[in-house]
């Protein structure tokens, strides 16, 4: 295991698979200016480390995050001119955009309060499994602001559909976990003494699969929805036609004729 040396929150990597998970777990885990800056570094050269297959964002002290620390972030910018506001809001954005372009299947394992900005942070992951005990809500409302923060009015609707997304974003209320279950927001609930377990066997599951594959996967996700019919499958033609080029797929087509479980290396 390698213990990767951030300051603003933990990280390790063991067997290509990355496990982030914000340290601040006395206060529910908040972001800081300095923590939405590094991860969205981090996040970013993701795209370029060939030697993390998957991650999983974890809990930490039986929470997720409780969003924007409000006397380190929301105090603060109730003194910011303009310019000031719009670079901070544009760095929480670079952040979504980091998770959604880093190459790599995100999995939040979510447990506890997930709120604001860390309810943004599981919506950009592409798997989510949660605790019964986990809590969902887009809390910008409730300060003022408005529910479209960090992408939340373009991505929530894809996940839970245009009208619960709406009731979410407008009311900021919580999200329980059977809803978010309900709703196709989790992908599964397990007790919270088996999520770190079963987050990392959903890694695990993923790291052994073919990686080039699953960035084309993800480019694809993120993407098509802007396209047209037509366009996506013409963009996944050429996808494919790419992947098919790799090594693995040979991996692939040689261990079927042998009987075997092919094994993957991304190339």
């Amino acid at each position: 295991m390698t213990k990767v040396d951030t300051k603003h929150f933990l990280c390790r990597i063991e067997d290509g698979i990355a496990t982030v998970s914000l340290d601040r777990p006395e206060r529910k885990n908040p972001l800081t200016f300095d923590s939405y800056a590094e991860m969205r570094d981090w996040f970013r050269d993701l795209h370029y480390d060939d030697d993390v297959k998957a991650v999983v964002f974890a809990s930490n002290g039986g929470n997720f995050s409780s969003g924007g620390d409000v006397h380190d972030i929301i105090g603060p910018l109730t003194k910011m001119s303009m310019k000031e506001l719009l670079a901070f809001t544009r760095m929480t954005g670079d952040l979504v955009k980091a998770i959604v372009n880093c190459g790599k299947p995100v999995i939040a394992a979510i447990d506890g309060i997930c709120v604001g900005a860390g309810a943004i942070i599981a919506m950009a992951s592409d798997i989510r499994i949660a605790t019964p005990e986990a809590k969902t809500a887009f809390l910008f409302t409730r300060v003022g602001l408005a529910g479209c923060d960090m992408g939340a009015c373009a991505i929530l609707p894809r996940i839970i559909g245009q009208g619960r997304a709406a009731e979410l974003l407008y009311t900021g209320r919580s999200m329980s976990a059977t809803e978010g279950a309900a709703w196709g927001f989790h992908n599964k609930l397990v007790a919270a003494s088996d999520l770190e377990a079963e987050a990392q066997s959903w890694a695990e599951r993923i790291a052994a699969g073919p990686n080039f594959g699953h960035m084309m996967t993800k480019t694809m996700l993120a993407q098509e929805w802007s396209m047209s019919i037509e366009q996506a499958i013409e963009a996944e033609a050429q996808a494919q036609a790419i992947c098919m080029q790799t090594a693995d797929f040979e991996r692939a087509y040689k261990a079927f004729v042998n009987k075997e479980n092919p094994i993957f290396e991304g190339d």
